[in-house]
Parts: structure tokens; C-alpha cells; sequence
């Protein structure tokens, strides 16, 4: 019978895409600066699929874990985590995308083609976030005529919920007025949470991360990523099978940040 992971924060794993000065300068514009974080934790047993809820599990419950793993608090200050979890979910998010052609559709219809520039549209609103350009249309409004840019299924990808999550940001957000911006941000934080490898058959470059987004709850109610449930409140799990990493990516939705 396997005994249960155990796990080892590697304070060094650093990501210049999130705490870069560029990034940083980006993230804050948006509304998320302060509020998102990457980290990395090895641990020491193989992982296979099946064993998602087992691994999610013994992350939570590990020592380790409880002291390192950041989360933002109501107030918007970081603390560890330190939360006894009652439950936990985990659900995959497909990971397969390995070019950034996979958004060449959002020229012409949703940027100009020349300049990036994203067309505008009259205000709507999805909840509490405001839609005023094509590109939130086509992300968030499925009654919008360009829904269909994307299927169901490549929406799941992980790289395009990191940059859904990215062009939707925080409590208080400007958006901007070209597309490039949220595309760059888009692929150097992917790249630098996914691992890849050239296939010996196909010579191909392919994935082999596994991808997760987690909940998690105490006895009295949600508590990871949040205590309150909102789309751009996330955490995700990203698994390198090879190396045995695990990488955090986790945002809470707020206004204000601490430094």
C-alpha cells in the first residue's frame, strides 16, 4: 500500500512572469497585483492520475504545505495558509495547447489585424464585471456572434482560462486597448508553469503537465481559494510528473494589494 506524499516548499522557484517589474507593472493596471502567486512544491512519490483527490489531500494536510502555501485573507493581506480541510476537489483542466496560433482566430473579428487594437461595443454586463470591447464579449457573453470562435472544449484549456483570468483581472481594472499586452502575459506565464517534451516518434513538442483546478473547505464552508465563490477566485494545480514539482498558480478577487 502506498504511503501518502509528503511535500517540500522550494522557496527559490521564482516566476519572472508574475513578479517581473513589466508584470508587476501590468498586474497592478489590471487589479491583480497583490493578489497572485506562483509556487512550487516537490514532492516525493510518483503521480499517476487516478491518485488526484489522495494527492490534493496530503498536499492540504502536509506541515509543510500548511506553513508556506500563501493565501490572501479577507483583508487583503498574505498569510500561510494553515487551515485544517475538511474536503477537497479537484477537478482536470485540459493542457494541450503548445502554440500561441491557437488565438490567431481573435484578429480580424475581435483585434484589428494591423494594430491589435480590440473593437469596442456598447457596456453589457456579466455579474459585476462590465463588458465594453469585443474581447470580453467573446470570452464571457455566450449570446455574443463570435462565441463560437472558441468550442466548449478549448475553453477548458488551460491556456485559455489563464488568459480569460488575465483579461478580466481584479475588483478594479483597466483594461487595455490592444490585445498584445494580455497575449504576452498570457503565454510567459504559461510557459513557465507547464513543462513540455519533444515526442521521440513525432518529433513534436507535447505537453506533460497535468493541470487541476482545486477547492478545498473546512467544516463550515469553502476556504480555498476563498470563503466566497467568484470565477476569477482560482487556484490551480500544475504537475510535473518528471521533476515531481507541483506548482500553485492561485489569485483571490479583491481591490487593494499590500507590498
Amino acid at each position: 500500500m502506498q504511503s501518502k506524499f509528503s511535500f517540500q516548499h522550494l522557496k527559490s522557484k521564482n516566476f519572472p512572469s508574475i513578479e517581473g517589474k513589466d508584470a508587476q507593472d501590468f498586474l497592478m493596471k489590471w487589479g491583480m497585483k497583490g493578489r497572485i502567486k506562483a509556487q512550487t512544491f516537490s514532492f516525493d512519490q510518483q503521480f499517476q492520475t487516478y491518485q488526484k483527490e489522495d494527492f490534493a489531500k496530503a498536499f492540504f494536510e502536509d506541515p509543510e504545505v500548511q506553513q508556506n502555501l500563501q493565501v490572501v485573507s479577507s483583508g487583503g493581506k498574505w498569510s500561510s495558509f494553515g487551515t485544517k480541510v475538511e474536503k477537497v476537489s479537484i477537478a482536470p483542466v485540459p493542457c494541450t495547447v503548445i502554440s500561441m496560433e491557437f488565438f490567431d482566430r481573435l484578429y480580424g473579428e475581435i483585434a484589428r489585424q494591423e494594430t491589435g487594437h480590440i473593437k469596442k461595443c456598447f457596456d453589457e454586463y456579466v455579474g459585476d464585471t462590465i463588458i465594453s470591447d469585443e474581447l470580453r464579449k467573446v470570452l464571457l457573453l455566450e449570446e455574443s456572434e463570435n462565441y463560437e470562435l472558441f468550442s466548449e472544449a478549448e475553453r477548458e484549456e488551460f491556456l485559455f482560462r489563464i488568459f480569460t483570468h488575465i483579461c478580466i483581472g481584479g475588483e478594479v481594472c483597466q483594461f487595455e486597448d490592444f490585445i498584445t499586452p494580455y497575449l504576452d502575459m498570457a503565454k510567459a506565464v504559461y510557459k513557465e508553469l507547464v513543462s513540455v517534451v519533444k515526442d521521440s516518434e513525432t518529433k513534436k513538442l507535447r505537453v506533460i503537465s497535468h493541470a487541476f483546478r482545486v477547492t478545498a473547505a473546512d467544516a463550515e464552508g469553502d476556504v480555498y481559494p476563498a470563503d466566497s465563490d467568484h470565477d476569477q477566485n482560482f487556484s490551480y494545480f500544475i504537475i510535473d510528473p518528471l521533476k515531481r514539482h507541483v506548482t500553485v498558480f492561485y489569485h483571490r478577487f479583491g481591490a487593494g494589494f499590500m507590498e
